[in-house]
């Protein structure tokens, strides 16, 4: 059996209700353990040759690469952008009851037996 490997992925979305929505379905469908959905904050960026300027929620999905493949077939059918962010940062170690909690959440087979750590 190979040990198992965690990620956060991060994304944006337009507005609160969207990220909120967007975290439920993947908590739902066992895509992520925890999805943290974070005030609304200022970006900054270039689109289509321009200086643009708007306001979006950090979204932070803590997941395991099983679900990867699955997770990003979802953002991408399910997002409002054209270009959605979707960056994946490797976890590389912490708290072992947090670990197992994230796999159990993510794992079909089997149901997580205990209330969610604190974060």
């Amino acid at each position: 059996m190979t040990e198992q490997t965690y990620v956060l992925v991060l994304t944006t979305m337009p507005t609160e209700d969207q990220a909120l929505q967007l975290a439920e379905m993947l908590v739902q469908n066992q895509l992520a353990a925890c999805v943290n959905v974070l005030p609304r904050m200022s970006s900054i960026y270039r689109w289509e040759e321009q200086l643009r300027r708007g306001t979006e929620h950090q979204v932070i999905i803590k997941t395991t690469t099983g679900q990867l493949s699955a997770l990003h077939g979802r953002l991408q059918a399910s997002h409002p952008y054209e270009v959605p962010e979707l960056l994946e940062i490797p976890i590389i170690g912490g708290g072992r009851a947090y670990l197992n909690w994230v796999s159990a959440s993510v794992d079909r087979s089997q149901k997580p037996d205990r209330e969610k750590p604190a974060d």
